[in-house]
């Protein structure tokens, strides 16, 4: 390609790519982030609206990042192109290297970024699903039982599964007191991050559980479960009592 003609790419059809580049990444990252704000609205039901947040919430909010850093790279290969034009070829190729690289550089600290702070906006949005108070069929607004009173609305089974500790699932009793109606709520708590005591970040996950005393009918076992941080890879076992067998049976 001759120098000028080299020069005329770069002025007008590279700018102009490179430009409609950015542009659309910034509107995919726009639309990624409303889409998912879209179907959460769209679910109803506070339960499902929790598991969708817990399960979407922060791959959504990655791919609107990662755009965002595609979009600053198409952004960066627009500076300077007129300087560039007019010393040479090799000035396109080394502005080029350099925004590759910031962009792959950009996608490894915004990954981490988004690993590690995010979790924590996410586990407050969780939270606040989570108490919202429920609407019964009849359009009564329903009343949370405290742990106490949960277990009289709770099966032997649900019991047993909370008290034995593995998994770490809870369950949430909602009532209505007009009509009686009752809704009972599955939460694995297991699969959340805990803020870890090393670094503090919302990273601190179980990666493993074992039963180290297996509980009898007349004695306590004693579960042990092994967290480790994605963060800092600080590992940690902590012991949780698991209720004698008599006690897990109706």
């Amino acid at each position: 390609m001759e120098e000028t003609t080299f020069a005329d790419f770069l002025r007008t059809d590279w700018n102009n790519y490179m430009s409609i580049g950015s542009a659309a990444c910034v509107v995919i990252a726009i639309l990624i982030l409303l889409y998912h704000e879209f179907r959460v609205l769209q679910i109803k039901d506070y339960k499902e609206k929790y598991d969708y947040v817990n399960l979407h919430e922060i791959r959504y909010f990655w791919y609107a990042v990662l755009a965002l850093v595609v979009a600053a790279g198409f952004y960066a290969n627009t500076v300077a192109t007129h300087k560039i034009a007019s010393h040479g070829e090799l000035w396109f190729y080394v502005r080029l290297f350099i925004s590759v690289s910031f962009v792959v550089i950009g996608y490894f600290v915004f990954y981490s970024m988004v690993r590690i702070y995010y979790p924590r906006y996410v586990e407050k949005r969780l939270v606040k699903l989570r108490n919202k108070p429920r609407v019964s069929p009849t359009g009564n607004l329903m009343r949370k039982l405290s742990e106490e009173e949960e277990d009289a609305h709770l099966d032997a089974s649900q019991i047993a599964e909370e008290a034995s500790g593995i998994h770490s699932v809870d369950y949430d009793v909602w009532i209505d007191d007009a009509s009686g109606f009752k809704k009972i709520e599955k939460y694995e708590s297991y699969l959340h991050a805990e803020q870890c005591p090393e670094c503090e970040f919302f990273t601190f996950k179980i990666v493993k559980e074992e039963v180290d005393l297996k509980p009898t009918e007349t004695e306590a076992g004693l579960l042990l479960k092994h967290y480790q941080c994605d963060y800092c890879n600080h590992r940690e076992a902590r012991e949780t009592k698991l209720s004698p067998l008599a006690k897990n049976v109706a």
